[in-house]
């Protein structure tokens, strides 16, 4: 990966709050390397914001440190732990969210807003866009993490590959499918995508999850 690329504010706060989680859970930059698979010198560039990583591979760092992009986004630190089972649900302090001022998460190529104006420990409700070009990580290392996913494009058109299956979802299309499943979102063709995301109970899976 460049780490010389320009890298935007949300990504150098995501950078420390990642640093902050990992301290808290009192694991090495060494280690949490070795879980997802690339080097220590590449996470203490994600951590000082000096390097944008893929959305793959951020979805891995938050797998290993027990967090979600949720929780990053929402800027709570260190991040407070989800509810279990039997506990009671949080309250909902504000139901609207106005289409300005959401949570916002840009890595390259690939943007998220949360929809939500509270952080929700179950579900990441989330607007997302796809870049022409732009992918969830690299053809060879399909990613899986724990829950569910739902998808609707509302514009442009979007490739998942699911497995050995790859499915074109273009505007009005829904797609959902396991999420420890490997799998991979891209957009190769010449238009952005926009689509809405949901991801259930991603955080209170405790299945395998990580790169195919």
């Amino acid at each position: 990966m460049n780490s010389e690329v320009e890298v935007a504010e949300d990504v150098v706060q995501v950078g420390a709050a990642l640093r902050a989680v990992r301290e808290t859970r009192g694991l090495s930059l060494r280690e949490v390397a070795r879980r997802v698979g690339v080097s220590p010198s590449f996470v203490s560039q994600v951590e000082t914001g000096k390097a944008n990583p893929s959305v793959g591979t951020l979805y891995a760092l938050v797998g290993v440190l027990g967090t979600s992009l949720d929780d990053l986004m929402n800027g709570d630190l260190p991040v407070v732990a989800k509810p279990t089972p039997g506990e009671s649900w949080p309250p909902v302090e504000v139901p609207l969210q106005p289409a300005a001022g959401r949570k916002r998460l840009e890595m390259t190529g690939v943007v998220w807003e949360r929809l939500t104006h509270d952080h929700d420990p179950f579900v990441d409700f989330l607007h997302v866009e796809y870049a022409p070009g732009s992918e969830s990580c690299a053809a060879e290392e399909l990613m899986r993490h724990g829950g569910r996913e739902y998808g609707h494009v509302l514009t442009g058109r979007l490739e998942v590959q699911i497995g050995f299956e790859t499915y074109t979802v273009g505007p009005g299309d829904s797609i959902h499918f396991d999420s420890t499943a490997p799998h991979r979102l891209s957009n190769p063709h010449d238009e952005p995508c926009t689509a809405i995301w949901f991801v259930v109970a991603r955080s209170a899976d405790d299945r395998p999850s990580g790169y195919a």
